[in-house]
C-alpha cells in the first residue's frame, strides 16, 4: 500500500520541462517588434498584408536618444480589392493607461518571453464610396429632423414651441426655387398669439419661487432641500455648538437672528426629543441666517458689514446669499436688493419653513417676525402653491397637533402642485 501511494504522488509532480516561467525580452527597446491590431467592425481576410509607417514628428529622434519602438508614432495600413484599412484616431486613446505585451512560448525550455507591443485600432473605408459626396440637406429637412428630435427628447416647453410652429407653417410648395428661403423667413418673423399651454409654460418659467418639480408625488419633492440650500453651504453649516449647549437660552444666543419666535419655538421643540433631528436644526440655522440677511440688506448692502454682523455664519453662506439674492447694476460695483430678489429670498425662506413644519405653516407668526402684513406673507405662500386653510382632523392627527390648532389658518402644501391662476383685468 505504501508503494502505491508513493507512485500516485509522483504522478502529480510536474517535470521541469512542464513548468512555465516568464521572462522579459532581452532585445533592445528600440528594435522593431510585433504590433497588435484590433478590428472593431469589418475584419480582413488572413491573407491581407499590412505595412507599418512612421509618422512625422516635430522633434525627430536623434541617434543618441532613440525612442522605444512602442512609443514611436506610427500607423499601419493594408487593403483588399474593396476596402482600405488604416489606424484610426482611437488608437492613441485606446492605449492611454494601458500597456500591451506579446508572449512567445518556447516548448523546449518552457520559458515564455514577453515583449512590449503597440496597439492599433483599425478603421475601414470602402473604395467604391470614396468619390461620392454626401447628399445636400435643405433647410426644411433640417427643421423637420430637429422637430422630430424635439418631440422625442425635448422638454415640455420645447414641445410646445414645436407645436406652435407646426400650427403656423405656411405651404410654400407653389413657390419653386424660394421655398427654403421663405421657410426661414416665416419661422423667424411670424409672430403669433400664445396658446393657453404656452402662456402657462411662460408663467411657470418666470415665477419668483425656488426651482420646483411640477410632477412631484410628495410635498417634500416639490421643492427639494438643496434647491434652497446649495450643497456647499449645507456642508459648511455646523451644529456641534447647538448640540453641546447647556439649554435653550444658550442655543438661541448662537443663532444669527435671535428675535424670531417662530425659529426659537421650533428650535426648542427639536431639542425636546432624546435624539434631535440634525437636518431640522440645520434648516432652522439657515432660516435664521436668511432672516438676518433680510434685515441687514434692507437698505445699503456692505459685504464686510454683513459678515461682521453675522460673524458666526460661514463666509461661503454669506457669499451664496449675496450672489443669489442681490444684483449689481451695470457700471457699478455696489450690490443692491431689487424687489424681485427680495421676493426670491422670502419664497426660498418660506419653502424651508414648509419643510420644517411638515408642509403646514402658521403664517401669522412669521409675519410678525418679519414685520410684514399677514396678507402679503399669505400671498407669497400662495405663489409657492399653498392653500391658506384650517387644518382638517386628519391633518391634525398626522401632525400631532391638538384640536385647538385647527382654529388657526395655515399655509398647506399638497400634491399635485397647483399655482394660483393669474387674474385677467377687464376693461370698464
Amino acid at each position: 500500500m505504501a508503494a502505491m501511494t508513493t507512485s500516485k504522488k509522483r504522478k502529480r509532480e510536474l517535470d521541469d520541462t512542464q513548468r512555465v516561467s516568464f521572462a522579459l525580452s532581452d532585445q533592445p527597446a528600440t528594435q522593431l517588434g510585433p504590433v497588435l491590431a484590433n478590428f472593431p467592425s469589418v475584419k480582413p481576410t488572413k491573407s491581407t498584408s499590412f505595412k507599418c509607417y512612421k509618422a512625422q514628428t516635430q522633434k525627430p529622434a536623434t541617434d543618441n536618444e532613440e525612442m522605444p519602438f512602442v512609443e514611436i508614432p506610427m500607423l499601419i495600413a493594408g487593403e483588399t480589392e474593396a476596402v482600405d484599412f488604416y489606424s484610426s484616431e482611437e488608437t492613441r486613446r485606446g492605449s492611454l493607461g494601458s500597456r500591451y505585451l506579446v508572449g512567445i512560448h518556447n516548448k523546449r525550455t518552457g520559458i515564455t518571453t514577453l515583449r512590449a507591443a503597440p496597439l492599433h485600432i483599425l478603421t475601414h473605408e470602402v473604395k467604391a464610396l470614396k468619390g461620392l459626396q454626401p447628399a445636400a440637406v435643405s433647410t426644411l429637412q433640417r427643421l423637420e429632423a430637429r422637430a422630430a428630435l424635439g418631440e422625442t427628447f425635448g422638454t415640455k416647453k420645447a414641445k410646445l414651441a414645436i407645436r406652435a410652429q407646426e400650427r403656423n407653417k405656411v405651404d410654400v410648395s407653389a413657390m419653386e426655387g424660394v421655398a427654403d428661403h421663405l421657410q426661414e423667413s416665416i419661422l423667424k418673423n411670424t409672430s403669433t398669439l400664445p396658446s393657453k399651454e404656452e402662456a402657462k409654460a411662460n408663467a411657470d418659467s418666470t415665477r419668483l419661487v425656488p426651482q420646483y418639480d411640477i410632477d412631484a408625488l410628495n410635498p417634500s419633492d416639490i421643492y427639494p432641500l438643496h434647491n434652497m440650500i446649495p450643497k456647499p453651504e449645507w456642508k459648511a453649516l455646523s451644529i456641534s455648538a447647538y448640540m453641546s449647549a447647556g439649554g435653550g437660552a444658550e442655543r438661541v444666543a448662537l443663532l444669527p437672528f435671535k428675535r424670531s419666535n417662530w425659529i426659537n419655538d421650533h428650535l426648542a421643540l427639536a431639542f425636546t426629543s432624546p435624539s434631535p433631528n440634525k437636518t431640522t436644526i440645520k434648516m432652522l440655522i439657515y432660516i435664521s441666517t436668511m432672516v438676518a440677511f433680510h434685515k441687514a440688506t434692507f437698505k445699503d448692502i456692505n459685504k464686510d458689514a454683513i459678515q461682521q454682523k453675522l460673524s458666526m455664519v460661514p463666509s461661503v453662506v454669506i457669499d451664496g446669499l449675496l450672489s443669489r439674492f442681490t444684483e449689481t447694476a451695470r457700471g457699478s460695483m455696489e450690490a443692491r436688493r431689487t424687489s424681485e430678489k427680495g421676493t426670491m429670498l422670502l419664497t426660498h425662506m418660506f419653502a424651508l419653513c414648509l419643510h420644517v413644519d411638515d408642509f403646514a405653516t402658521d403664517t401669522s407668526v412669521l409675519a410678525a417676525d418679519l414685520s410684514m402684513e399677514p396678507a402679503k406673507v399669505n400671498t407669497l405662500f400662495r405663489s409657492l402653491g399653498c392653500k391658506i386653510n384650517k387644518l382638517t382632523q386628519s391633518d391634525l392627527k398626522r401632525l400631532g397637533l391638538p384640536d385647538s390648532a385647527g382654529e388657526i389658518k395655515r399655509a398647506i402644501l399638497k400634491t399635485p402642485l397647483e399655482f394660483p391662476k393669474s387674474r385677467i383685468r377687464r376693461r370698464t
